[in-house]
């Protein structure tokens, strides 16, 4: 009996994980990368321009070459843009 629910269990544990790896695409999918709209310190990645190279390292509020995701379609109605300029 106690081999069955640790069967069931773990069948049920391989579903749930299976379930919210194919749910990180899709959530990655309705973000676009917004250039100029990153706060200091909190851009996501790697500046266009080369200025640093990891996340975090934004040292002025919407530097044109930092970017941070956001949902599709939203970025130019937060002034930003799709594309850096250098």
């Amino acid at each position: 009996m106690k081999q069955n629910k640790a069967l069931i269990a773990s069948a049920l544990g391989a579903v749930i994980a299976m379930g919210a790896l194919s749910a990180a695409p899709a959530t990655a999918a309705s973000k676009e990368k917004c250039y100029g709209i990153a706060q200091a310190g909190k851009n996501d990645c790697a500046s266009a321009t080369g200025a640093h190279s990891c996340a975090g390292q934004a040292k002025v509020d919407k530097d044109p070459g930092d970017w941070k995701y956001v949902a599709t379609g939203s970025c130019q109605q937060m002034g930003g843009n799709l594309s850096p300029k250098k």
